[in-house]
């Protein structure tokens, strides 16, 4: 009688584990079909732009520019008044964002020719590498300028080491950027459409016989240069170098925000049942500015403006694309820019004409190169729908903490040398983040610290004039305490002696002493 009790119990349990089997299985089923599987772990998507300043954006004060795509992550998520990009130009400051490093550290991270070789070692941690280490799909989509190859690339071949080599799954890059050749869309190593009949070349010193240039060829552009931008012409745009061939690659400038855009929606389309990280950089408002026809004129303030508000709503689309999916409450995204603004950056094209009483820097002074505030301290969000409670945050926090952050929400114990794990001030659970931090213009560094910022002695000129903004060069060292003075009019150096020596002391327990070229200077 026992024995047929134990039969009965064991087929009852086997009904009921085939029941719940096949109920889990129905439920996995219906979620693939509506595209909401449940992950184990969080999307993370950078969307980073190229020049945009802290007074660029509405949420930050922006009067005279509309953007209520960026507004709504700031207004939904946390909003930083202290997020820093690590440096005032692009390449230092994207390859500390992947790196966890300060780019000072590695004498070849700056500004970055078309033909400069991969600048980040394939043997390095990276935050893709990281995260792909975590189960993650990596991608990137947009501007590069990090080097490709080892220098000597062949762009009618594989082009390797690269993206892929550092991390990335996927990619769909342009080299460098937008003012520079060779002016063509790169996917996973391979130029797109590119005719092997009509190979590209590529001189960065000299011309190739009988192709035109925008210093000898005026009559043959649509826009004009002002400092810089006289070489090759391509439709219509001088830029810095010189290609030959590679017609059927060669990009649509006024169509690149779409191309990007449709890509980093391809790329969450495909991969939206597993965690994926999307390193979605955008071009704007870096010149040479241009806005695909429907944005045009829209902003009464030239090229500038329209592509402020075409970046704008690439935000607003792709957050659709997100939300259609049904991924927003499981993604956190990251809003910055790669350094300050900048007007005429060598092109003429209404930017300082039509500015009127916009001020892309804000309460900031300096922009784009400098090392005063504008330089570096740019618009900084993180939204998480349903996670991230909206705040504003005063916390001082850098692109550089990305690495340690990041590997802290996915549970790797990575971490980027110079990289702080600032996790719950970017989930607005934390308001405390960095004690200090270094800055970068150029090679030249700066220093925060608390509501102080030390920048030392540099010769060189106080000013740029070719893009009129104010470098941060001067005789002595200069001291300001941004609490009270968030323009640093006021250098406090001659008045406070102790603080000043204390700032360089810490200043120098991170940076050594061989930081200015003006020399050692005896404090008075």
């Amino acid at each position: 009688m026992n024995f047929y009790k134990q039969i009965l119990l064991l087929g009852i349990a086997g009904l009921i584990f085939m029941l719940f089997f096949h109920s889990c299985e129905s439920s996995n089923h219906s979620d693939n079909r509506m595209g909401k599987t449940k992950l184990t772990k969080p999307n993370i998507v950078i969307i980073y732009v190229d020049d945009l300043g802290y007074g660029d954006v509405a949420t930050y004060g922006a009067a005279n520019l509309e953007t209520p795509n960026i507004d709504r992550l700031a207004k939904g998520g946390v909003q930083f008044t202290n997020g820093y990009a690590s440096s005032a130009t692009c390449s230092p400051s994207r390859y500390a964002l992947l790196t966890g490093n300060y780019p000072w550290r590695n004498k070849n991270a700056k500004i970055l020719p078309g033909t400069a070789p991969l600048l980040i070692d394939t043997s390095q941690m990276t935050l893709p590498k990281m995260l792909k280490n975590q189960g993650y799909y990596t991608g990137v989509v947009g501007k590069w300028h990090l080097g490709l190859g080892d220098g000597q690339v062949n762009w009618n071949e594989t082009i390797t080491p690269g993206p892929n080599n550092v991390g990335f799954d996927y990619s769909f890059i342009m080299a460098a950027t937008q003012d520079r050749v060779p002016t063509v869309y790169i996917e996973d190593g391979k130029v797109v459409n590119l005719d092997p009949r009509d190979p590209i070349e590529i001189d960065y010193s000299k011309n190739f016989e009988g192709e035109p240039t925008g210093k000898d060829n005026p009559e043959l552009l649509k826009m004009k240069w002002h400092h810089g931008h006289n070489s090759s012409i391509v439709n219509g745009i001088p830029r810095i170098g010189f290609m030959k061939g590679g017609e059927s690659a060669k990009w649509v400038d006024e169509n690149m925000a779409d191309t990007f855009l449709i890509k980093a929606q391809q790329f969450v389309h495909v991969h939206k049942d597993q965690p994926f990280f999307l390193y979605y950089a955008l071009q704007q408002p870096h010149v040479p500015r241009t806005p695909h026809p429907r944005f045009v004129g829209k902003t009464g303030m030239g090229p500038r403006g329209d592509v402020i508000k075409e970046l704008d709503w690439c935000v607003g689309a792709f957050l659709e694309t997100l939300e259609s999916e049904g991924l927003l409450e499981n993604t956190l995204i990251i809003f910055s820019s790669d350094n300050g603004p900048v007007l005429n950056d060598g092109y003429y094209d209404d930017a300082v004409e039509k500015l009127g009483d916009h001020n892309p820097a804000g309460p900031l002074r300096g922009g784009k190169y400098s090392l005063f505030e504008a330089g570096t301290r740019v618009p900084f969000i993180t939204y998480w729908k349903g996670k991230i409670e909206p705040k504003k945050s005063d916390a001082l926090v850098s692109q550089i903490d990305f690495m340690s952050s990041l590997a802290a929400l996915v549970g790797s114990d990575a971490q980027g040398p110079d990289s702080e794990n600032l996790l719950d001030v970017f989930l607005g659970s934390q308001d405390q983040g960095r004690e200090s931090l270094i800055l970068e213009a150029t090679t030249r560094t700066a220093f925060r610290k608390g509501d102080w910022v030390l920048i030392p002695p540099y010769r060189g000129p106080a000013v740029n004039k070719l893009v009129n903004i104010e470098l941060g060069n001067m005789k002595d060292f200069g001291l300001y305490h941004l609490k009270n003075d968030l323009s640093q009019q006021k250098n406090l150096a001659s008045q406070n002696l102790e603080k000043l020596q204390q700032m360089i002391a810490d200043f120098e327990a991170i940076r050594g002493s061989d930081y200015s070229n003006a020399g050692k200077l005896e404090l008075k």
